[in-house]
């Protein structure tokens, strides 16, 4: 399966935001070691691609909290699931 990497890192993204207990930036970065304005381009970008993020609040501080998926809108959510070795040979 040919898969463009850019294509591939949203769905994995996704899929840690989706799996992940609390997922917030500094989180994701220490889980993928991909750097800070990567995950932050990449949370932006979900939404082009259907996928809708709700940030939940969770602290007193404005960016407190943490990242939920709330719709994966046309995505198959169990495939990314299913696929996330795929998905992680596509990203290099």
């Amino acid at each position: 399966m040919e898969l463009n990497p850019v294509f591939a890192r949203r769905l994995y993204l996704a899929h840690l935001v989706a799996s992940l207990d609390r997922p917030n930036v500094p989180r994701l970065v220490e889980y993928t070691g991909w750097p800070r304005r990567t995950i932050q381009d990449v949370l932006k970008a979900l939404p082009g691609i259907g996928i809708s993020l709700s940030f939940i609040q969770d602290g007193r501080r404005h960016n407190d909290g943490y990242y939920c998926v709330s719709d994966w809108g046309p995505l198959d959510e169990h495939w990314v699931a299913g696929n996330t070795t795929q998905l992680r040979s596509h990203l290099s």
